[in-house]
């Protein structure tokens, strides 16, 4: 879910770009190791890195659709390394859940000290913000593949809550002290909402 939101929401921005005749670049991370069976989403992500013009816009939804989730990543690294490639400073719009142990400090500030105009878009899945599953837990990550057993009460419910409440916080209190736009939106938020009224009235765009 949270992958599929955030594929919609780099279709959006990236469609409004072209319409207006700038230049839209995708990185995706985690890198992708060369690999027969997934040929084709390498050469999406290819493709992806550097998009203009507003006939391009099919092809840039049809290299979007070919991507798909799995990985572990490095989000610091991938935003020092997206800071670094680029060929020129703009916007950087960063969709990401920021759930990296170590951190995401490093790479916003990589984007910044590049003189890029950062927004942030942290991404959680409604059930990261609001479980409603109880009981003995096998709990598999998405990413690594690691598992661990927990037992998870609705006692516990609201510890775990101002646990994920203090993450966030943190989050918008980095980026707002560094001029850093943060939107914190679950994956079942209806797009127009975020485009057309918190990017808008933030004024990512007019």
């Amino acid at each position: 879910r949270k992958f599929d939101f955030a594929r919609q929401v780099a279709a959006a921005i990236g469609y409004v770009a072209l319409c207006g005749f700038d230049r839209v670049s995708v990185h995706v991370f985690p890198e992708l190791a060369s690999e027969p069976s997934r040929s084709l989403e390498m050469a999406a992500r290819g493709a992806l890195r550097s998009v203009r013009g507003k006939k391009s816009t099919l092809q840039y939804l049809q290299n979007l659709a070919a991507l798909a989730p799995g990985g572990s990543a490095d989000l610091n690294e991938a935003l020092r390394r997206g800071a670094l490639a680029a060929r020129q400073t703009g916007l950087a719009v960063v969709l990401s859940d920021f759930l990296d142990p170590a951190g995401y400090e490093t790479g916003l500030t990589a984007l910044l000290g590049r003189g890029f105009q950062v927004d942030a878009v942290q991404i959680l899945a409604p059930d990261e913000l609001n479980p409603a599953t109880y009981g003995d837990l096998r709990l598999v990550d998405s990413e690594t593949g690691g598992m661990q057993e927990v037992t998870f009460g609705r006692f516990r419910l609201k510890a775990y809550q101002q646990t994920v409440h203090k993450f966030c916080q943190r989050l918008r209190e980095f980026c707002t002290g560094r001029g850093i736009n943060c939107f914190t939106v679950p994956s079942d938020t209806a797009l127009e909402q975020l485009l057309l009224k918190r990017l808008r009235e933030a004024e990512v765009w007019a």
